[in-house]
This record gives C-alpha cells, structure tokens and sequence, in this order.
C-alpha cells in the first residue's frame, strides 16, 4: 500500500536496507552549505556565518587603521628630524671647490652640533659656520620659496644634505682665539704663534699655502681664523680681513664640526684634524691664561672635598656617641 501523506512510510531500498531521509538530494541543501564553507577566506568550513563576516570586518579594520596612522608617523619622523637636525646631527652640501680635495663639490659631510658644547673648538677641525655679521657673500643667497611645497621640499633637502643651505660656509681651523696667524715664513709656509705648519697633507696638489702674505693677525676671544684647503681659489679669512671682524668667524655663529663623508659611498671618510696641528709650539699664552680659571677651580676644589668629607665624619661619630650615652 503506497502513501502520498508526508506521514506515510518510504519504501525500502532495493537491497534490502531503509532508505536514509535525503539520500536521494547529495546536492541539496546541506551540500551547498558545505561547499559555501569551504569557500569562505580563513574561516574553516564549520565556522558560523557571524564569524566568517567578523574576521573579513577586522582584517579591512587593520588595513583602515594603518593608512590613519600614517599621517602621524610621517609628523613623528619629520619631528625627530627637526629635533636631530637642531641639535645633534645635520648633513651638509659641499656646492664649491674651496675645500678640494678634501671635500670635492657634490660630497655630503655630516656635522656634529654639540659636541663643542663639552669642549672648545680645535685647530684643523672642519667646521660649518654661518656667515651672518661676519663675511659677505659675493654671490646672493637663494631666495625662499614662494610656496609652502617649495618651501616644504627645500627643508627636506637642506636637512638632509640635497641642497646647499645658502650662507653656511665650510672651511679648516687655523687659529683659536689668542692665536697669531701669519703667513709666510722664510720657506713661503703659515705660522701660528711663530710655529709652521706643515700642510702637505691636506692643501690642493700644487697649491701654495697662501699665495698673498697676510698678518700677523691676532685672533680675538671668541673668534677663529678660517682657511680653504684648495688655497689659489678659496675666499676664506685672508679675503675677509675688510669685514667686521677683521677676517675671523665668531663663535656663536659655528653650527658644527664636520667629522665624515658620507656621500659617495666610495668616498666615505672619516675627518680628523692633522697631525702638523698637534704641535706643542702652537701653543699661545692666551690658553694658558685660559686655562687658569679651571686650574684654579681644580685646586680649590680638591681641600673643599676633603673638609666636607672630614665634617661628614665628625658629624657621624657625634651621632654615634649620643646613641651610645642613652
């Protein structure tokens, strides 16, 4: 007796066995499922349908978050450069031959700007000065930009060494203040303090060390006498002594010192002053004198430590004695 009622019984399988409810429909409803789960991206195949469309909501939450961030790290790092740029490490263009070769035009320098906050600048430094009040610039400087672009790029590129920075000029040390430089000696060389220097090392093959004589000059406090290593071409303190000054650099307007040649790579180079400055006849009364004040200080420092040291004593062992009297 067949059925046509959803109530009715199903017929059995030809060999024998019940027939299974949807045996009938592999391709039914519960193989779609299957087949949807398996398709879903990093969600496993029995994953509910919630879970599946969290996880593609927090990978775009992830992607959307960086690019918000962006901005900000982009001013983080603009800050930090600003902040390494003012105060600890500025790279430098070398735009002339003045230093050649030494420096040839195209090299980026790095220059330290504090370490003459713990000691004074040293002959045959390398040093970046600005010549603001001091010499004038034959050539005018770069005009600012129009537009706050130019002007953004241009900051990024004298910041990082791309561009010249305009009235920043780069020359070698050859007096320190109390220093008399003079030029020539008998065999045609710089003195200072009446000892010559032996500058084959570093002046431009060919090149004499002053090609017209000069001094001698006395170098005031607070002042340095500057000089370009390709000497015949330089317009350093020698074509300066016009100018307020008298041909010297102040002190506050030394941005740094020059201490490596990072760009070309084939020409990295590390900048230490010569050997002809570590003379021990360069050296001038006016540092003596100097050095005087810290002397001083030291031994009057020394019997200073030594009372405090000895009241601190005394101190200990009057405490010590009243606890031992209760």
């Amino acid at each position: 007796m067949t059925s046509d009622d959803t109530g009715g019984s199903r017929p059995p399988a030809a060999d024998g066995r019940p027939a299974s409810v949807g045996a009938e429909d592999p391709a039914g409803a519960g193989g779609a499922e299957a087949r949807e789960a398996e398709t879903e991206e990093g969600a496993p195949s029995g994953a509910p349908r919630a879970e599946r469309t969290r996880g593609r909501r927090g990978r775009r939450s992830k992607s959307g978050s960086f690019w918000r961030e962006l901005p900000i790290l982009i001013l983080v790092a603009l800050g930090l450069a600003l902040v390494i740029k003012t105060w600890v490490v500025q790279a430098f263009f070398i735009p002339s031959q003045s230093m050649e070769n030494t420096l040839l035009v195209g090299d980026r320098v790095l220059v330290n700007k504090f370490i003459h906050h713990f000691r004074d600048i040293e002959r045959g430094e390398v040093i970046v000065f600005n010549g603001t009040d001091s010499w004038d610039e034959p050539a005018p400087a770069a005009e600012a930009p129009g537009d706050p672009v130019s002007a953004a790029l241009r900051w990024v590129g004298e910041t990082f060494g791309v561009v010249p920075t305009g009235r920043d000029y780069i020359k070698r040390v050859v007096g320190v203040p109390g220093d008399v430089v003079a030029c020539c000696d008998d065999q045609g060389r710089v003195t200072v303090n009446g000892a010559a220097l032996d500058e084959e090392e570093y002046l431009f093959p060919g090149d004499a060390p002053s090609q017209e004589p000069f001094g001698p000059v006395t170098v005031g406090a607070g002042q340095y006498w500057v000089m370009g290593d390709h000497r015949s071409i330089s317009y350093d303190s020698r074509r300066h002594q016009n100018d307020p000054g008298g041909g010297t650099i102040p002190e506050e307007r030394v941005l740094g010192s020059a201490f490596v040649i990072v760009w070309p790579f084939e020409r990295w180079t590390v900048l230490a002053a010569p050997g002809t400055f570590e003379q021990t006849a360069l050296a001038a009364p006016g540092h003596v004198a100097a050095a005087t004040p810290l002397g001083l200080g030291l031994a009057g420092a020394v019997p200073l430590t030594l009372a405090g040291r000895a009241a601190v004593r005394r101190w200990r062992a009057g405490i010590e004695r009243r606890s031992s009297d209760r």
